[in-house]
Protein backbone atom coordinates (compact mmCIF):
# COMPACT_ATOMS: atom_id res chain seq x y z
CA UNK A 1 0.00 0.00 0.00
CA UNK A 2 1.43 3.34 -0.95
CA UNK A 3 1.41 5.79 1.82
CA UNK A 4 1.45 9.48 1.71
CA UNK A 5 4.14 11.42 4.03
CA UNK A 6 2.24 11.51 7.41
CA UNK A 7 -0.66 9.34 6.28
CA UNK A 8 0.51 7.20 9.16
CA UNK A 9 0.27 9.98 12.02
CA UNK A 10 -3.05 10.99 10.92
CA UNK A 11 -6.22 10.66 13.90
CA UNK A 12 -8.54 7.78 12.03
CA UNK A 13 -12.06 8.82 12.65
CA UNK A 14 -14.35 5.74 12.89
CA UNK A 15 -18.26 5.40 11.58
CA UNK A 16 -20.16 7.70 13.17
CA UNK A 17 -17.38 9.84 15.17
CA UNK A 18 -16.80 13.16 14.58
CA UNK A 19 -13.20 15.48 15.85
CA UNK A 20 -12.37 19.30 15.72
CA UNK A 21 -8.14 19.76 15.89
CA UNK A 22 -5.17 21.38 14.11
CA UNK A 23 -3.90 17.58 13.32
CA UNK A 24 -4.17 15.35 10.45
CA UNK A 25 -7.46 13.63 10.15
CA UNK A 26 -8.79 10.99 8.20
CA UNK A 27 -11.73 8.49 7.64
CA UNK A 28 -11.56 5.25 5.84
CA UNK A 29 -14.07 3.19 4.01
CA UNK A 30 -16.43 5.67 2.92
CA UNK A 31 -19.47 3.77 0.70
CA UNK A 32 -22.98 5.69 0.93
CA UNK A 33 -21.40 7.37 4.28
CA UNK A 34 -20.04 10.75 3.62
CA UNK A 35 -17.23 12.56 5.29
CA UNK A 36 -17.70 16.57 5.78
CA UNK A 37 -14.25 18.18 6.61
CA UNK A 38 -15.12 21.72 8.02
CA UNK A 39 -12.15 23.96 7.37
CA UNK A 40 -11.39 27.45 8.74
CA UNK A 41 -8.18 28.54 6.82
CA UNK A 42 -6.97 31.04 9.28
CA UNK A 43 -6.78 28.97 12.56
CA UNK A 44 -5.36 25.51 10.55
CA UNK A 45 -8.50 23.84 12.25
CA UNK A 46 -10.82 21.55 10.85
CA UNK A 47 -13.57 19.29 12.08
CA UNK A 48 -14.01 16.07 10.47
CA UNK A 49 -17.36 13.98 10.59
CA UNK A 50 -17.71 10.07 9.46
CA UNK A 51 -21.67 10.52 8.53
CA UNK A 52 -23.94 7.57 8.10
CA UNK A 53 -27.46 8.82 7.91
CA UNK A 54 -29.15 11.63 6.67
CA UNK A 55 -31.46 12.55 9.67
CA UNK A 56 -31.11 11.60 13.56
CA UNK A 57 -34.89 12.08 14.42
CA UNK A 58 -33.70 13.38 17.85
CA UNK A 59 -31.18 10.43 18.37
CA UNK A 60 -28.39 12.46 20.04
CA UNK A 61 -26.18 10.12 21.30
CA UNK A 62 -23.49 9.79 18.26
CA UNK A 63 -23.90 13.48 16.67
CA UNK A 64 -21.14 12.64 14.01
CA UNK A 65 -23.38 9.69 12.44
CA UNK A 66 -26.14 11.94 11.39
CA UNK A 67 -25.79 14.72 9.18
CA UNK A 68 -28.05 17.37 10.49
CA UNK A 69 -26.72 16.63 14.47
CA UNK A 70 -22.50 16.15 12.54
CA UNK A 71 -22.35 20.06 10.79
CA UNK A 72 -24.05 21.46 13.92
CA UNK A 73 -22.04 19.86 16.43
CA UNK A 74 -18.72 20.88 14.24
CA UNK A 75 -19.65 24.01 13.26
CA UNK A 76 -20.00 24.57 17.47
CA UNK A 77 -16.94 22.90 18.68
CA UNK A 78 -15.13 24.91 16.17
CA UNK A 79 -16.93 28.09 17.30
CA UNK A 80 -15.44 27.63 20.82
CA UNK A 81 -11.97 27.61 19.27
CA UNK A 82 -12.59 30.55 17.69
CA UNK A 83 -13.90 30.49 14.35
CA UNK A 84 -16.80 32.31 13.02
CA UNK A 85 -19.43 30.97 9.60
CA UNK A 86 -17.91 33.41 7.31
CA UNK A 87 -14.38 31.86 8.15
CA UNK A 88 -15.13 27.88 7.79
CA UNK A 89 -15.70 26.46 4.25
CA UNK A 90 -15.96 22.82 3.43
CA UNK A 91 -15.26 19.55 1.61
CA UNK A 92 -17.97 16.67 1.09
CA UNK A 93 -16.38 13.36 -0.01
CA UNK A 94 -18.82 10.03 -0.12
CA UNK A 95 -21.94 9.21 -0.99
CA UNK A 96 -21.87 6.63 -3.56
CA UNK A 97 -24.73 3.95 -4.95
CA UNK A 98 -22.65 0.60 -3.52
CA UNK A 99 -25.24 -1.51 -4.57
CA UNK A 100 -27.91 -1.86 -7.47
CA UNK A 101 -31.00 -0.21 -6.34
CA UNK A 102 -34.69 -0.72 -7.52
CA UNK A 103 -36.78 2.51 -8.25
CA UNK A 104 -38.29 2.50 -4.84
CA UNK A 105 -35.14 1.64 -2.67
CA UNK A 106 -33.90 4.59 -0.17
CA UNK A 107 -30.05 5.69 -1.64
CA UNK A 108 -28.64 6.58 1.53
CA UNK A 109 -25.58 7.96 -0.63
CA UNK A 110 -27.56 9.99 -2.40
CA UNK A 111 -29.32 10.79 0.31
CA UNK A 112 -26.25 11.60 2.90
CA UNK A 113 -24.98 13.95 0.42
CA UNK A 114 -28.30 16.21 -0.31
CA UNK A 115 -28.73 16.83 3.16
CA UNK A 116 -24.98 17.65 3.70
CA UNK A 117 -25.14 19.72 0.95
CA UNK A 118 -28.83 21.40 2.45
CA UNK A 119 -27.53 22.13 5.86
CA UNK A 120 -24.51 23.78 4.16
CA UNK A 121 -26.13 26.27 2.53
CA UNK A 122 -28.67 26.98 5.66
CA UNK A 123 -25.56 27.89 7.47
CA UNK A 124 -24.33 29.66 4.82
CA UNK A 125 -21.34 27.75 4.46
CA UNK A 126 -19.53 27.65 0.80
CA UNK A 127 -18.48 24.20 -0.45
CA UNK A 128 -14.86 24.12 -1.41
CA UNK A 129 -14.22 21.07 -3.39
CA UNK A 130 -16.74 18.04 -3.58
CA UNK A 131 -16.26 14.52 -4.57
CA UNK A 132 -19.26 12.25 -4.16
CA UNK A 133 -21.78 10.05 -5.82
CA UNK A 134 -20.18 7.15 -8.43
CA UNK A 135 -19.88 3.26 -6.99
CA UNK A 136 -16.55 3.45 -5.95
CA UNK A 137 -15.67 3.60 -1.51
CA UNK A 138 -13.40 6.20 -0.65
CA UNK A 139 -10.96 6.83 1.88
CA UNK A 140 -9.92 10.52 2.99
CA UNK A 141 -6.90 12.08 4.51
CA UNK A 142 -6.99 15.86 5.35
CA UNK A 143 -3.87 18.29 6.79
CA UNK A 144 -5.82 21.66 8.38
CA UNK A 145 -2.11 23.38 8.92
CA UNK A 146 -1.95 22.91 5.11
CA UNK A 147 -5.56 22.43 3.49
CA UNK A 148 -4.28 19.15 1.87
CA UNK A 149 -6.45 17.19 1.22
CA UNK A 150 -6.12 13.23 -0.51
CA UNK A 151 -9.04 11.06 -1.77
CA UNK A 152 -8.15 7.35 -2.16
CA UNK A 153 -10.98 5.13 -3.96
CA UNK A 154 -11.48 1.86 -3.89
CA UNK A 155 -10.62 1.26 -7.72
CA UNK A 156 -6.61 2.28 -6.54
CA UNK A 157 -6.50 5.91 -8.20
CA UNK A 158 -5.94 9.04 -5.67
CA UNK A 159 -6.19 12.71 -6.12
CA UNK A 160 -4.58 14.98 -4.29
CA UNK A 161 -5.96 18.60 -3.58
Amino acid sequence: MNRFFGEETAVIIGLGEHRVGTYPMGTIGLGSCVALILHDQRRSLAGLAHIMLPESRGNTDRPGKFADTATSVLLEEMAKLGSTRLSITAIIVGGASMFEYSANSLNIGERNTATVKELLRTHGIRIEYEETGGKIGRSVYYWPEKGRLIVKRADGTCTEV
